[in-house]
């Protein structure tokens, strides 16, 4: 299975965070499925990073691509498709973030594991 982390859950992963529930645990840390880590995740951690509003993933910020690697994960790069799906999802939703992680499932035709109960009105598969 391949499937797209929210930066959430990403998080909650490397922290080993209780929040992130069992199943989604189960999905991320079977070796035969195929994580998949947005470079949306890295600019918003960044962004927050740099705001203060997310001191414990500075070294997280500092070697993103090399941790992601060493975890096992690929990435998954903004592209310009993406970006257009993003600007023109429909609905209230505001954070641009997420409208680019909702954006890269559809594209892709993909899951994503998070907590966000509203992507699903977007019709994507979410794992949680």
């Amino acid at each position: 299975m391949r499937a797209l982390l929210d930066t959430h859950a990403l998080l909650w992963w490397l922290s080993d965070d209780p929040a992130l529930t069992r199943a989604a645990r189960k999905i991320i840390a079977e070796t035969k499925n195929t994580l998949i880590v947005s470079a949306a995740s890295a600019w918003e951690i960044a962004i927050k990073v740099r705001l203060g509003k997310l001191p414990t993933a500075a070294d997280l910020a500092a070697d993103f691509s090399g941790l992601i690697e060493r975890e096992g994960f690929q990435s998954l790069a903004i592209s310009a498709e993406h970006g257009i799906r993003a600007g023109l999802l429909p609905g209230p939703h505001k954070d641009p973030f997420d409208r680019m992680l909702i954006a890269q499932v559809q594209a892709e035709n993909i899951p994503i594991i998070s907590n966000e109960a509203s992507f699903e009105s977007y019709g994507v598969r979410r794992l949680w």
